[in-house]
């Protein structure tokens, strides 16, 4: 697996909690190739930034808006990147 930048990692855990109804911290480790201690800290990290929020009745995590912006802003500077890059 090729080198992932740190905005690249949370794009996958934000793109994971995306679904409908949300994801558990499993899937989410296992769509962003994560160890449990990484996925911990950068849980941790999002939602202290209020780009991912927890639902304890389901015990799911959501994007919240501003994560859902920051993919937004992700995806057009990739889309950007990629066709100066050809």
């Amino acid at each position: 697996m090729k080198y992932r930048s740190r905005t690249d990692i949370i794009a996958m855990i934000l793109e994971s909690a995306n679904k409908e109804g949300g994801s558990t911290k499993t899937k989410i480790m296992y769509k962003a190739f994560l160890s449990f201690a990484q996925l911990k800290e950068y849980l941790l990290i999002l939602s202290q930034n209020d780009l991912l929020q927890y639902e304890e009745i389901n015990q799911v995590y959501k994007t919240t808006s501003k994560g859902i912006q920051y993919l937004d802003l992700y995806n057009n500077i990739d889309e950007l990147s990629s066709t100066t890059a050809k």
